[in-house]
This record gives C-alpha cells, structure tokens and sequence, in this order.
C-alpha cells in the first residue's frame, strides 16, 4: 500500500453544547498534523476565518437541536454521510451515538468515513459500513486496549485531554474525582498513561500517583499543578518540582495545561 497524501474531510457542525464545540475545535485543530485532517464547513471559530470550499462529507447533528428536525426533513445530498447523537436518529443515518459523547468513537467514525469513500470510489477493497466498536463491552477482558487514567481535572481539562488522547490513539480513558474510586480503578486496569491533578484538594494524589507508578511501571505519568506555573512564587515552584522528582513521575507541566507542553508528551504514546 503507497504512504497515503493529507487529505481533508470537511464536518458540517448541528447544534451541541459550547463545551461540546470545544472539545470539537479540539478535534479539528489537533488533526492538521495527521495524514487525515478534519475541518469544519461552516467555521465554529472567529468571524474571518474563511468558509472551506466544497461539500462537506459529514454532517455531525445533535439530535437534542432544535435545527436536527431539518435533517430528519431533507434529503441529504449524495456522498454525505450523516452522524447522529442522541436520540430519535432519521433512518438515513449513517452512525448514530448515545451521550456522553465518546470523542474517541467520533474519531474512529470520522476515520471511516474517509475509508468508506475510498472503497466507493474502488480505491480500496475493504468493508466499512459496521466497524467494530472502539471499546470492549462491560466485563470482557480484551487484550491490547490502550488505556488512560485521568485524576482530579476539571470539566474542560478532562474535555480537551480525552480529545488529545484519542487522537494519540488511546481507545479508552477513564475519569476518577475520588480517592477510593482511584485506587480501585488502578489495582484492576493496566494503563500507558496517568495525568493527575495535584490541585484538587479532595484527593489524595501524590498517594495515587505512586501506586500508579507501582502498577503501571512503564506508563507515562504526568502532573499537572498551578504551583509549576512560571507565575507560582519559587519556593512553591521548588518545592513541587522536589517532590515530583521523589515521586519519579515522567513530567510535572505546569496549570492552566498548555497544548503545546503536554502534546509533547502525549506524542510520544
């Protein structure tokens, strides 16, 4: 098979919740660097930002909308595939998902998407209309699941590291904001990476860290504090750092995250 040139799938966006559109923005901004890329048709960022040309090959509905009725209405146009979330789905289409939404799934199903034109147009010889799901079903052990762990973050951190996640590849991750939930979810999953928060004050993290660490030997396991931040006073900076090396984590990265900072990380899954 010949290495396959950057191609673009355009995304037609319907309804959802602002951090919904984030998490997709997310999406759409961290793919550019993949052979295939994602963009929205109509632009959900600033105004000036131009209006990609073509016909998008994706319509991502949210069935809870009010502008979903239109897409149970008309006919979509020939090639577009529609992706539906939540409930009451139009016989037409073509993925349908529950909440809350697995950005992993959407990522997969985006992926299809392109695979499906291909095998249209007799380019590839390959089966897409059902792949297999991304996730193994409750209580059945699959082997080879890339798993992460993330503790203690907030709503939009979780949102944006389950995005950054899937696209490094990592099929499953799981969220705890509970110390016993941790230790529990730790001692029966195997993981290749941890993100912990040492911020939230509920937790216990610098514990949870280590036992991840212990469980988890060749995982990457990453920190995140406020404390790391170039604008924490330098004891607390010092002291943090001093602790994070004790606890033989692979990186402290410094709150609010910065994409840059943690892709660095997370590019090496």
């Amino acid at each position: 098979m010949t290495f396959m040139q950057k191609q673009r799938v355009l995304v037609s966006v319907v309804g959802f919740s602002d951090v919904e559109r984030h998490a997709l923005n997310t999406v759409f901004r961290l793919s550019q660097s993949r052979d295939l890329s994602y963009a929205p048709y109509v632009p959900l960022t600033a105004p000036g930002v131009a209006v990609p040309k073509g016909v998008s090959e994706v319509a991502l509905v949210d069935g809870e909308s009010a502008e979903a009725v239109l897409s149970h209405a008309k006919e979509m146009p020939s090639g577009q595939r529609l992706i539906w979330i939540g409930r009451d789905a139009p016989e037409h289409a073509w993925r349908v998902m529950d909440r809350p939404i697995d950005w992993a799934a959407v990522l997969h199903d985006l992926d299809a998407v392109y695979a499906a034109k291909q095998a249209d147009s007799g380019l590839l010889d390959l089966d897409v209309t059902a792949p297999a799901p991304l996730d193994p079903a409750f209580g059945e052990d699959v082997i080879g699941v890339r798993r992460a762990l993330v503790v203690g973050a907030d709503e939009q951190e979780r949102t944006y590291l389950r995005t950054r996640l899937a696209l490094a590849g990592v099929a499953q991750v799981d969220e705890v904001t509970t110390t016993e939930a941790a230790i529990a979810i730790i001692a029966r999953n195997d993981y290749i990476c941890g993100v912990f928060n040492l911020d939230d004050p509920q937790l216990d993290v610098w514990l949870l860290m280590r036992l991840f660490a212990e469980h988890n030997p060749k995982a990457l396991t990453l920190a995140t504090s406020e404390l790391a931040s170039p604008l924490a006073g330098w004891w607390s900076r010092r002291r943090v750092r001093r602790n994070a090396q004790r606890a033989g984590i692979s990186a402290l990265l410094a709150r609010p995250i910065q994409p840059p900072e943690i892709s660095v990380w997370l590019n090496l899954l």
